[in-house]
């Protein structure tokens, strides 16, 4: 089947210790589930006319100049957005294109279909899940969009004993939670057997100093 190309809004090369393991290069599509009330990339949102697209061979031929570099240091290709886990045909194809030398990493809210998650686990390496927050009301209220299928989908991944492959991140949002909703969050995170988290504060117009 042939899989259509995708709009991306960035591909950046030669990123190290940001988004994985190694060298990355990070290919972010355009399109995104959520509303978020502080959304770090929201040129993700709208029509994507001025984007450029690309079919998983078109980006493979791209990409494939900085194999040497995956290889050496045990990187490969992050896709992000964005939400990466919409595509998962396209990222399944990517994965046979390039082999297993490469590592593929999804940076994900987790906010789509389980059946997308299935089938992109035997494809991916590892996930750097932003978790926002695990309570369904503060969820909500910051990104306009309901938490369960982000919670089916962590049950998932655990279920298939992948919770080593997660990296969570665990944000501080201001005006949305506190740092005792951010350990409620971890708590409930960890009674599934996570235990690679990411604590951080998002800085916000409103709060940059």
């Amino acid at each position: 089947m042939e899989i259509k190309p995708e709009k991306m809004i960035g591909i950046s090369r030669h990123r190290l210790a940001t988004d994985g393991d190694g060298v990355t290069t990070l290919v972010a599509f355009h399109g995104c589930p959520l509303r978020c009330r502080h959304c770090l990339n929201p040129h993700c949102l709208g029509d994507g006319a001025r984007f450029p697209a690309f079919s998983p061979e078109g980006l493979y031929d791209m990409v494939r100049v900085d194999e040497l570099y995956f290889i050496a240091t045990g990187g490969g290709v992050t896709f992000g957005g964005g939400e990466p886990c919409e595509h998962p045909q396209y990222i399944c194809e990517f994965r046979r294109l390039c082999g297993s030398a490469w590592r593929i990493n999804l940076e994900t809210s987790l906010n789509v279909p389980s059946a997308h998650i299935t089938a992109l686990l035997p494809a991916v390496n590892a996930l750097i899940i932003d978790i926002k927050d695990m309570n369904p009301d503060i969820y909500r209220k910051y990104t306009g969009c309901g938490n369960d299928r982000v919670i089916a989908n962590l049950r998932l991944i655990a279920e298939a004993n992948r919770q080593s492959d997660c990296i969570i991140r665990i944000p501080l949002i201001p005006d949305f939670n506190t740092d005792a909703d951010r350990q409620a969050s971890r708590d409930a995170l960890m009674a599934m057997g996570y235990g690679n988290f990411d604590l951080f504060t998002y800085k916000t117009d409103k709060h940059r100093p």
